[in-house]
């Protein structure tokens, strides 16, 4: 039995050592200073992409109510399926078919721009004087994979999302989390682009990919340790009903024999 002790032992110290992490690996930001001045861009504003979706809204003051109804096939039962939630969908060109006006090219422009382009569009055509257009993402949504129950679909309603504000979403990175592994991954121009950013360091503010677009995906890794854990975990489960068994019997043995 002291043998089975003596392992039994080792296994918990091995267990122990395994779980331990130091605060250099995983503590957020660990250079911020006190006072410190960091610019950030209050002018960002995620751009259309293909296979966006969008709610366009045309509103009519006063006798132009009437007016703008064609302009909005999606709000009534009758036109489009009669679906209000369906919106425009942006397809491979960047394009989107918009009632009268036809095809219109989209991609790359914010939604502001979207707005005063229709509402240009529609005070030129002769079609309303004074028009008010409404754009909005219908799919701002952000990917995070590897968190403790597999991964999280984040809804961004307001249409701008940081990457710390999306690691604080998903309740923060555990400590086998790898830091400096953290993957964002990007599509640009029929490519996937992928960064790797650390949120151990301010400098991950100044990174092109801190303000997240909409579709992007958060990818995390996990240290060697959380996995050698998980097999220690298991060996010591195993050990323990060994143990328990062995117990058993010896009492069992030693019983019958008095």
């Amino acid at each position: 039995m002291k043998y089975f002790k003596l392992f039994f032992a080792s296994v918990c110290l091995l267990l122990f050592l395994a779980s331990c992490v130091t605060s250099k690996e995983v503590s957020y930001l660990q250079n911020l200073k006190h006072n410190q001045t960091i610019p950030l861009s209050e002018n960002f504003e995620a751009v259309i992409s293909p296979n966006d979706q969008l709610r366009i809204t045309v509103i009519g003051v006063g006798d132009e109510k009437e007016l703008a109804e064609p302009f909005n096939p999606f709000n009534g039962i009758q036109g489009m399926g009669g679906n209000q939630n369906q919106g425009y969908l942006v397809d491979v060109n960047g394009d989107i078919q918009f009632p009268i006006f036809g095809t219109m090219h989209v991609k790359g422009m914010t939604r502001i721009h979207l707005q005063e382009l229709i509402t240009e569009k529609l005070k030129e055509g002769g079609y309303m004087n004074e028009p008010m257009v409404d754009v909005r993402f219908m799919n701002f949504r952000v990917f995070v994979l590897g968190t403790a129950d597999g991964g999280k679909v984040l809804n961004i309603e307001n249409e701008r999302c940081t990457f710390l504000e999306a690691l604080a979403m998903v309740g923060g990175l555990n400590q086998f989390t790898k830091r400096d592994k953290i993957a964002v991954m990007r599509e640009e121009d029929g490519k996937i682009v992928t960064r790797f950013l650390d949120p151990r360091s301010t400098d991950v503010i100044y990174d092109p990919f801190f303000m997240l677009q909409q579709n992007d995906i958060i990818v995390t890794q996990s240290f060697r340790r959380l996995y050698a854990q998980n097999i220690l975990n298991t060996s010591l489960n195993v050990l323990t009903a060994v143990t328990s068994l062995t117990s058993t019997i010896v009492l069992v043995f030693l019983a019958t024999k008095e």
